[in-house]
């Protein structure tokens, strides 16, 4: 059966009239914020608990998050031909099918207790999340008059933060809810007790995982029959007299490099503080928590981004959004710095702390950096994705140095993301072309 043509919206044009449908689109949108923030906070309680099950080192476990953001680095860039292709709507659907194959993929990966096979479930998940990503941020960000573009799409990562917010919780009564034994208690097994032990470990994400594959086909098949505006490709924003119509492409826009930095070094510092919360918060000299205790405090880090990204969407309207940028970063340093010199309780909340500062960091640097792009706005926003790869690097390498100095010293990894953050919200926001 034909339909009527969705509205449709040109590529880095400013809109003269409201968009129609705008408001319900997104509503809908922000189904899409939450399941990714939740998926990728599901992550944080997964590390401790396979951490257990294969014991293995903290270099060794930080691999789910090179395998899920890897994904990024690999799936961006065909995203974006993809959506260009079949449109964000389409495009959208897609991604979640995809991400539910991937969630589908966990009950034969318990069933043979194989870590690779967790890690290759884990990609193809990211490969879908990535989609969703491609299509659904620079939709918001466009999607209505470009002075509030950092505010809109702040207050769409609000319900980003709420999925990242819940899951530690839901996470840690379905996963960590069982006692985890210690090395010695596990030495002490004998074969077959240590088989039945680990199985049951194993399949303790299967029943959350396969629930999360429902969940997200459903949403695919509501995204697939709703009617949202419709986006027009680059060549719709072409020859529109923009500065940026005349650059051969987005990467002769200082600022959207030195933007897709950013994003490296944010999704890094802010993916290696959350997965080492819960192995942090179980030291003695921290806060001697149990896993699943942990995992519950994981939800304070994430709730704090959450609280910062609806006060953000306000904020960002009144002061400049690069200063607010600069500022949160600045908070970070000290708050990280404070964690790496203290104990006890005072380390614990600070270093929790930091999710507040972090909340407005990715909206606000994305829409930054995809501003004045006119065209290319659709190539930036496939670079910025790509950048998001950081999550995959970062961690792995505060991995390594957690093995050597202890989990509390390589928190400078994430002090060197946030220091330069700060100077990308003074100075590296700016427009200016680069050098051909």
């Amino acid at each position: 059966m034909a339909t009527a043509p969705a509205p449709s919206l040109s590529l880095g044009a400013t809109p003269r009239a409201p968009i129609p449908h705008q408001a319900f689109a997104l509503s809908v949108l922000t189904s899409l914020f939450f399941m990714w923030g939740f998926i990728t906070c599901l992550n944080d309680i997964l590390i401790p608990h396979l951490k257990s099950v294969f014991t293995l080192t903290y270099t060794q476990v930080m691999l789910i998050q090179f395998s899920f953001f890897t994904a990024y680095a690999v799936a961006s860039l065909p995203s974006g031909w993809l959506v260009e292709r079949v449109g964000y709507q389409r495009g959208m659907v897609t991604g979640l099918l995809t991400a539910g194959l991937g969630c589908l993929l966990f009950y034969p990966a318990a069933g043979y207790q194989s870590y690779p096979m967790f890690l290759g479930a884990l990609f193809i998940l990211a490969c879908g999340i990535t989609l969703l990503q491609v299509a659904a941020n620079p939709y918001v960000a466009i999607l209505g008059a470009p002075e509030t573009a950092s505010s809109r799409l702040i207050l769409t990562q609000a319900f980003n933060s709420l999925g990242t917010t819940v899951a530690p919780v839901v996470g840690s009564m379905l996963i960590l809810g069982a006692a985890v034994k210690s090395p010695a208690e596990l030495a002490a097994l004998s074969s077959a007790e240590l088989a039945a032990y680990r199985s049951a470990e194993a399949s303790a994400v299967q029943v959350p995982y396969v629930g999360l594959a429902v969940v997200l086909m459903l949403i695919a098949a509501v995204f697939a029959i709703i009617r949202l505006p419709r986006i027009e490709g680059a060549e719709a924003a072409a020859g529109r007299g923009s500065a940026a119509d005349v650059t051969p492409s987005a990467w002769s826009h200082r600022h959207l490099v030195l933007g897709a930095v950013a994003i490296f070094l944010y999704v890094g510092g802010e993916v290696s503080i959350g997965s080492f919360l819960v192995n942090f918060l179980g030291q003695p000299e921290i806060a001697g928590l149990s896993e699943a205790s942990a995992g519950k405090m994981v939800a304070l880090y994430w709730g704090g981004a959450m609280v910062g990204r609806f006060a953000g969407s306000y904020l960002t309207r009144v002061f400049p959004p690069g200063r607010c940028l600069a500022f949160n970063a600045v908070v970070a340093v000290v708050l990280v710095v404070f964690t790496m010199l203290a104990g006890g309780a005072a380390a614990m909340w600070a270093i929790l702390a930091v999710g507040l500062f972090n909340s407005i960091m990715f909206p606000t640097i994305f829409t930054l950096a995809i501003d004045g792009l006119g065209r290319h706005t659709g190539q930036g926003s496939g670079i910025l994705c790509t950048a998001i790869v950081g999550g995959a690097l970062v961690p792995l390498l505060q991995g390594y140095f957690a093995d050597r100095i202890g989990i509390q010293h390589a928190f400078f990894i994430p002090v060197l993301c946030y220091a330069y953050i700060a100077f990308y919200g003074l100075k590296g926001c700016r427009h200016s072309l680069r050098a051909a």
